[in-house]
């Protein structure tokens, strides 16, 4: 090793300037990300820290109390009538959402796979959607559904007049504590606004996969006999399975925390059949004051989001390495 310093010493000197210059970027990367790093311990995991920190203490007041009291506000939500309701409306909504959005999204893909004429045409139009906000959607839906305007000036020539987002009845409900546990007929009004908005999200992922898979693969299973039913049904939706799980993740994430949509288009409802964690932590804390409950409120909110997103977060990263 030393004969071969000795008889190259151009070559010591070039590794010894590249590796001054790989730690003179490394100081310059570390230099730009630390300011981004500081922020995000300090306005995310520090006030999440903070958040979870209120919740333990009795601040239930405009006048600050952080006495500790344990785990009295969550025993109180998982108790009170409205919270109970919200992780009913939750669970419906969130199945109803994902289940639609897949549905529509993947095959709004497959006919728009078939290289139809005006295939652009009609995939902006599915993706227009996406361009509005959760506020404007709900505003234009709420007049749509408007049991007085909208489409039942339409239904009401087939003597149909559906309440939409006023109904307060719960299909196939059976008492669960405090309320009736069933899908309540109002959150569907608010599934279709959303699924609405949402599909078009769905169907770009879904249209990148399908034109990802060869053309040989398809092929190579028609010379083997499979029909065109047989082909998606075996071949082409086994290979979609990672973007379906994607598209569950990210559209859970969505349902789980929503809040502008059903807000500007419902409100919490009659009997709080539209009501949802994020709009009863909004009116808890800064309507009511009750900073120990809405902030419990939110650490609920942000677990039952850490229970799809962390597994999903730790599966990219193992199949990453």
């Amino acid at each position: 090793m030393e004969l071969v310093k000795q008889n190259n010493p151009q070559k010591v000197v070039r590794a010894t300037k590249r590796k001054k210059k790989l730690s003179t970027d490394h100081m310059m990367a570390l230099a730009f990300l630390l300011p981004s790093f500081i922020l995000i311990v300090i306005f995310v995991y520090g006030f999440i820290g903070w958040t979870g920190y209120v919740s333990l203490s009795n601040w239930n007041s405009l006048v600050p109390d952080f006495s500790f009291v344990g785990l009295k506000n969550y025993l109180y939500l998982f108790g009170d009538f409205r919270f109970q309701a919200d992780l009913r409306n939750t669970l419906f909504f969130t199945i109803l959402f994902i289940g639609l959005v897949i549905i529509f999204g993947l095959s709004l893909a497959i006919l728009l796979d078939q290289k139809i004429k005006g295939e652009s045409v009609f995939r902006n139009l599915f993706f227009f959607p996406m361009a509005l906000s959760f506020v404007v959607t709900g505003v234009v839906w709420q007049w749509l559904l408007n049991p007085s305007t909208g489409v039942n000036l339409f239904l009401k020539t087939f003597a149909i007049q559906p309440k939409w987002y006023t109904d307060t009845t719960i299909l196939a409900g059976f008492k669960w504590g405090q309320i009736e546990f069933g899908l309540p007929v109002a959150m569907i009004a608010v599934g279709i606004a959303a699924v609405w908005q949402m599909t078009g999200f769905s169907l770009a992922m879904y249209i990148a996969g399908l034109r990802g898979i060869p053309d040989e693969t398809r092929e190579a299973a028609r010379m083997d006999g499979a029909t065109e039913l047989q082909i998606y049904w075996k071949v082409i939706l086994p290979q979609l399975r990672p973007i379906t799980v994607s598209v569950i993740i990210i559209m859970a994430h969505i349902s789980l925390k929503i809040f502008d949509l059903i807000y500007s288009m419902t409100g919490p409802g009659a009997n709080f059949v539209t009501d949802v964690p994020g709009i009863y932590m909004f009116e808890t804390t800064f309507r009511g004051n009750y900073y120990a409950n809405g902030a419990a409120i939110a650490i609920i909110m942000l677990l039952s989001v850490a229970i799809f997103m962390v597994p999903y977060l730790i599966r990219s990263r193992k199949g990453e390495a």
